[in-house]
């Protein structure tokens, strides 16, 4: 079994489709592993990592900085970042009950691809540059 499908091997896993969204695509190449060397509490760091390799300024290693990063949405957007009280991610897509599934770090251990609650969400937010 390769990273990949360990991490997405649990039982909220999904896999939002094909997208055209850098955020994601960036997002998803790391899918099974943990780029950020660190031990705990690195799903900030994981989306700061994203958003400076897509060119975009970083939000800090706190998922809760996240709040404030960038410009709010109403909704849930590919591309826009889910913040959750002490997790964060990219969304990479909404199922069919409108909850959104999100690439995140620090997931199980590993980034990973899952549907969440949508009531778990607290903030969507884009970057404003």
């Amino acid at each position: 079994m390769t990273a990949y499908e360990r991490a997405q091997s649990h039982s909220n896993s999904a896999y939002g489709g094909v997208t055209t969204d850098a955020l994601v695509s960036e997002a998803r190449k790391y899918i099974g592993t943990n780029p950020t060397g660190r031990g705990s509490l690195w799903c900030g760091a994981f989306m700061d990592l994203v958003l400076k390799r897509t060119g975009h300024a970083g939000g800090g290693n706190l998922a809760s900085g996240y709040a404030h990063y960038g410009r709010r949405v109403a909704a849930p957007q590919v591309g826009a970042i889910a913040v959750m009280r002490g997790h964060v991610g990219v969304v990479s897509g909404v199922d069919a009950n409108g909850n959104p599934i999100i690439v995140s770090g620090n997931h199980n251990r590993t980034v990973a691809e899952s549907v969440y609650p949508r009531g778990r969400i607290t903030a969507y937010v884009v970057p404003s540059n």
